[in-house]
């Protein structure tokens, strides 16, 4: 019975160890992943923005805005893989209690890398055929310390973001990166030629420009943006490289309460992060070995003594010899 015992405890340390390897090299690739279900809400704050407005035909200069960011998983449209999100975002002039713009985005995305993909109805706005590629609205699980590409929703392209330096955002480890866009043109817009001071012209086409430094704090461990800075410009500019009207331009970072709301988020994830990588595949390896230990040596008690296979002969011949 002993020995049954010892065997049956072997198997399963053996088997617990094996597991415990499993769950620490194997597991965390594909149940590390980002959700389907996600849903959060970012707010970003500016005191002095600009802005035109299409509606009134007016230039708002220093006021306060806020931008609001919905994002919201579509599960009936992800997989195991790939990960579909809806982007809303909400820009309001809060001064004059109005809008100035409303952006939308839908992506997919790698659930690891958080890669963008081309399928699944992905569009900024009503775009549909636009190809959206680099990192969407994560960085990769493990973000490293250099440049990656980025989707612009503005420029419709991947754009770079550098890697600056770590820091702490609300007591939680970060990496910093920048966005820099100097003047790159991506469209173009028709207005009358007095609204930009082309007086002697009835209408002007004028392309459009962005210069941007834009600032993202990354959770490197889940990929996720805990704090986020824009600071961009949107201008019209004439032949000679002037700005003839600001379409949209000012700083706004993202406010407190968000800050907090996404590192608490982030230190949730960390949390069940190191029970996968860590603790789970720790009490494996603790539990298979007490197992094998025990096991082996139920193993070895259970073997019986050995002795002389000629000890009992040499006694019977011993005997005989003495009858005689």
């Amino acid at each position: 019975m002993r020995r049954v015992i010892g065997i049956t405890l072997t198997v399963l340390g053996s088997f617990l160890l094996a597991f415990a390897l499993l769950l620490r090299l194997w597991v965390p690739g594909k149940v590390i992943t980002f959700p389907l279900n996600e849903y959060a809400v970012t707010t970003l704050a500016g005191n002095h923005v600009s802005y035109f407005s299409p509606a009134s035909l007016k230039e708002y200069t220093g006021v306060t805005a806020n931008a609001t960011q919905t994002l919201d998983g579509d599960v009936k449209s992800g997989s195991p893989t790939t990960a579909v999100w809806g982007s809303f975002t909400a820009l309001e002039d809060t001064t004059n209690h109005t809008g100035i713009q409303y952006v939308s985005q839908r992506s997919a995305f790698d659930r690891r890398s958080g890669e963008l993909v081309s399928c699944c109805a992905a569009a900024v706005g009503d775009n549909t055929r636009v190809r959206q590629s680099g990192q969407g609205f994560r960085f990769p699980f493990g973000t490293q310390h250099r440049a990656y590409q980025v989707f612009d929703v503005t420029l419709l392209r991947p754009v770079t973001f550098e890697f600056v330096e770590t820091g702490t955002i609300d007591g939680m480890p970060a990496d910093k990166f920048v966005e820099h866009v100097v003047n790159r043109r991506f469209g173009q817009q028709t207005l009358p030629g007095p609204l930009v001071g082309l007086k002697r012209q009835a209408t002007v086409t004028l392309p459009e420009y962005l210069s941007a430094t834009n600032t993202y704090w990354i959770d490197p461990v889940t990929g996720t943006p805990i704090d986020v800075i824009l600071d961009q410009t949107v201008a019209l500019r004439d032949s000679s490289g002037a700005n003839r009207l600001v379409l949209l331009g000012g700083r706004m970072p993202e406010t407190p309460a968000s800050v907090r709301a996404a590192v608490a988020s982030a230190r949730q994830s960390h949390s069940k992060i190191e029970w996968i990588e860590d603790i789970w595949p720790l009490i494996g390896i603790l539990l298979g070995i007490v197992a094998l230990v025990f096991g082996i040596r139920l193993i070895w008690q259970a073997q019986p003594s050995w002795e002389p296979a000629y000890e009992d002969d040499e006694e019977d011949a011993y005997r005989r010899a003495g009858s005689t």
